[in-house]
């Protein structure tokens, strides 16, 4: 199956954002598979500095969002290539290189497709996407529809996905010796410790708010009272003033000790995605997979984020979860199931096939 070797080329080529070298290899291989398959002509194109693929119209009525960067370091996952029966694995399999591929045989079987259909894909997703956010709400703005071909859902499709924002705390106190004179210290360790617990206290389930102290570091020897301490957070919501109520939180937190510095870096990245940017693009989904004889997909809310989440509060309206199916993102059994690819690019044919005729 010409899919499948396509992709075994697209997963073994890793490519971690944080390799810029390998982000631009693996965007020059998707631009050879596209050509291979399109007929027609992909490009890289520069944002900031980093290397987007792009094929298809400039300005775009149906905007095919994806990214090729994943979050394994290479060598990481290995083999970086393996089929066992139904099951595919690899780094990147599921988040998102399938999804990817999806996209570019799902434009092969639509004539004309170029001059109104782009697919898109970045290579900083993983990061935060700092330098291709403004290129996803520009063309967004302008766009029909924006259709993110990340991952789905045991096959439902996303509609709903939480904000996010992202924090490092640094303590500054002072060294001492440990054990002569601990007195004459400021424990950053102890002082970043009680810091942890009123970071935490700022979860709140009823907007699905989650608060998460996650890499904690301090200290340099054992026998030396620390003189920093950071502390990384992970916050979540699916509501835009959870967001900046915890954001203000975060910001007026102080340390105990009168001289001990703290500072803080970080902010809110992702805005919600919220269903009204969504609902009406899932009824059509559903109407199409009716009419060419599919079950009913299905729809989740989640609380990972994606670009999605740009293209939405540009004002576009976005379906995501287009993907493959599988399971394990991020996760060391990443896959996804091979019987399920063509039913998934013969759906996303037929829903590009019915937005164009809107």
């Amino acid at each position: 199956m010409a899919f499948i070797e396509d992709l075994q080329k697209l997963v073994e080529f890793e490519s971690p954002s944080e390799d810029l070298k390998a982000c631009r290899g693996v965007v020059e291989l998707a631009v050879k598979i596209a050509e291979d398959n399109l007929n027609s002509a992909a490009e890289i194109v520069e944002e900031n500095g980093r290397p987007v693929f792009w094929w298809g119209s400039k300005n775009p009525e149906i905007v095919l969002l994806a990214h090729l960067d994943t979050v394994w370091p290479t060598g990481s996952y290995l083999p970086t290539w393996s089929v066992a029966g139904d099951i595919a694995k690899g780094p990147g399999i599921f988040d998102m290189k399938a999804g990817f591929l999806q996209a570019i045989y799902a434009v092969k079987e639509i004539s004309g497709a170029h001059s109104k259909v782009a697919i898109i894909a970045t290579t900083d997703e993983e990061l935060g996407s700092q330098t291709s956010r403004a290129l996803i709400e520009r063309v967004s703005k302008s766009a029909s529809a924006v259709l993110v071909l990340e991952a789905s859902l045991n096959g439902k499709v996303k509609t709903g996905r939480k904000g996010t924002a992202m924090y490092q705390l640094a303590l500054h106190g002072r060294a001492s010796h440990a054990g002569l004179e601990p007195e004459k210290g400021i424990n950053a360790t102890t002082e970043i410790a009680a810091i942890v617990i009123e970071v935490a206290k700022l979860a709140n389930p009823e907007f699905g708010t989650t608060v998460v102290p996650t890499v904690m570091r301090a200290g340099t020897t054992t026998n030396t009272v620390p003189a920093l301490a950071t502390l990384d957070i992970d916050i979540r919501s699916f509501s835009t003033a959870e967001l900046i109520r915890v954001d203000s939180s975060i910001k007026k937190l102080v340390a105990a000790h009168s001289e001990a510095k703290l500072e803080v870096t970080g902010g809110i990245n992702r805005p919600p995605l919220d269903t009204s940017a969504t609902l009406e693009l899932y009824e059509i989904l559903e109407k199409v997979a009716s009419e060419i004889g599919m079950k009913p997909i299905g729809q989740a809310s989640v609380g990972g984020a994606s670009d999605g989440n740009f293209a939405a509060a540009a004002g576009a309206r976005v379906l995501d979860g287009l993907g493959a199916v599988g399971d394990g993102a991020h996760a060391p059994h990443e896959q996804i199931l091979l019987s399920s690819i063509p039913s998934r690019v013969k759906l996303l044919t037929a829903f590009i096939k019915e937005l164009i005729r809107d």
